[in-house]
């Protein structure tokens, strides 16, 4: 394994998040990567953080 980043993004509930250079492990034998806690976590809270806000938008037909 060793040291790298990963770009991450998501569709959700009416929103796009993209983080360019997530920290991650690889595996250096087939490129598999692997989060570790604490970037999941932080990556959980921002999207609990995003749910939040979104909500209070109001969508105009």
């Amino acid at each position: 394994m060793k040291r790298g980043s990963t770009p991450f993004h998501i569709d959700r509930k009416g929103y796009h998040l993209m983080l360019d250079a997530v920290p991650v492990c690889v595996c250096t034998q087939c490129g598999e990567v692997y989060f570790e806690e604490t970037e999941v976590d932080t990556i959980q809270e921002v999207m609990r953080l995003l749910d939040e806000k979104t909500e209070k938008l109001e969508v105009i037909s």
